[in-house]
């Protein structure tokens, strides 16, 4: 049922973000299950975890950085890089450069990009990201038809996105984590919860 909904989410986001400049989610991955609370025969008190892989929008870069030693960091952040778009548009794509056009007709003419959204200064922001997915699934989730049979409600949560599912007697708990995937590896970075103090552009190395 959640890998279910996941997918047909993820294909709202990418019709109705598709002229935006957000992150991308991926097909998400279910990472665990754990039970919360002191009764963990009961089904309503295990969490599902899973995983939702970001990619950048078009004419953006996500890049994690390194430590002096030239490995990832446990604690890093994604600093999100504009990328030249201007052979895109030779090509025929209605997309203006945010490098090389000038930003009057950028503001004008085209939505801001990740840099003036989800960042704080060049890096993503995992709070600001968390928000705005939250945002964003209020209105998705009415455009569902499991929404007639399932109820939603979302739960406060500052590094995840974190919503309960009920129907008559069944319930569960979903944890949505997201992610930036170090190359074609198995490590992501992640919005995993983290100690307190940590900086909302501090991502948590995972596998």
């Amino acid at each position: 049922v959640i890998m279910d909904l996941m997918d047909k989410l993820t294909d709202i986001f990418r019709q109705g973000l598709s002229s935006s400049f957000y992150p991308v989610p991926q097909q998400a991955i279910r990472v665990a299950s754990t039970f919360e609370g002191c009764s963990p025969n009961d089904a309503q008190d295990i969490v599902y975890h899973v995983l939702v892989p970001l990619r950048p929008p078009p004419g953006h870069a996500f890049h994690l950085e390194l430590n002096t030693a030239g490995t990832l960091q446990r604690n890093c952040c994604v600093r999100v890089e504009l990328l030249c778009t201007c052979i895109r548009q030779q090509l025929g794509e209605d997309m203006l450069c945010f490098l090389h056009h000038p930003k009057e007709e950028l503001r004008r003419r085209q939505d801001p990009s990740l840099l003036h959204t989800l960042c704080t200064g060049a890096y993503l922001d995992v709070e600001k990201t968390v928000h705005w997915f939250y945002r964003f699934v209020r209105v998705a989730w009415l455009l569902l038809p499991d929404s007639r049979h399932w109820r939603l409600m979302l739960q406060p949560s500052c590094r995840t996105c974190k919503f309960q599912l009920s129907k008559d007697n069944e319930s569960f708990t979903v944890e949505l984590i997201f992610g930036v995937q170090q190359g074609d590896s198995d490590i992501f970075v992640s919005s995993h919860p983290a100690e307190a103090g940590v900086p909302s552009t501090t991502w948590l190395e995972t596998w």
